[in-house]
């Protein structure tokens, strides 16, 4: 397998499951975000896709991480403006190095989208993408585990029932999960409480989901 793409919905861990993959092999691990392939000066996008792969090459063993690829990988049509034709000769250069004429060698190449729909469909086709992993909504045992790991450190009231919030309907993700128990910790702080209590629970979660709904930035949520 030389390249795979990992497609989700927001915030179900397709940058931990690349984070991961780096910290299980030995290989060089190269990240960039999609939208810095985006370059102000025409042939900048282009130069910078070269040189991010000649850098994977020269420490081979590497893996390439692209997340959030629909920043340069969208279908193609008449571009008019400047600034639309240089995102178009990104993804060219980033087609001739995913199936150039050269080997990739002992370099393999991760992606990352919750948009595949938007895709252009030379990037995707067999040949140049050979997995497609889509990463589903954590179940009842992955959500019981993922509770289990943010509050291992924390100190719960005796009322404290995780089963609740693993059994419920709501499709909680692991970042939701993550930001459950990082406000109920908060929520119990402010108090001057030691224990976390059923109820902190339940108002994070809340605020969670709210997050999640309204697309508000972790750093503008209180």
């Amino acid at each position: 397998v030389s390249a795979v793409l990992c497609c989700s919905a927001v915030r179900l861990g397709k940058t931990l499951l690349a984070k991961a993959v780096a910290n299980e092999t030995s290989a060089t691990f190269l990240r960039v975000v999609g939208s810095e392939l985006i370059q102000k000066y025409l042939g900048d996008g282009p130069k910078l896709v070269r040189e991010m792969f000649k850098l994977a090459h020269e420490h081979a063993p590497s893996i390439v991480f692209i997340d959030e690829i629909d920043a340069v990988g969208t279908k193609r049509y008449d571009a008019t403006s400047g600034g639309e034709k240089e995102i178009q000769r990104t993804m060219l250069e980033l087609l001739n190095q995913l199936d150039g004429f050269e080997s990739k060698g002992d370099v393999k190449v991760i992606m990352a989208t919750n948009r595949i729909e938007s895709l252009d469909p030379a990037l995707i086709r067999p040949g140049r993408i050979d997995r497609k992993i889509q990463l589903p909504n954590p179940d009842a045992k992955t959500k019981r585990k993922i509770f289990q790991i943010h509050t291992a450190k924390m100190t719960m009231a005796d009322d404290v029932d995780l089963e609740e919030f693993v059994m419920a309907k709501d499709e909680l993700s692991g970042a939701d999960i993550k930001a459950t128990c990082t406000e109920a910790g908060l929520l119990a702080l402010r108090e001057r409480r030691m224990k976390i209590t059923q109820e902190d629970l339940r108002k994070a979660k809340e605020k969670a989901l709210y997050q999640k709904k309204g697309n508000i930035p972790e750093s503008l949520y209180l």
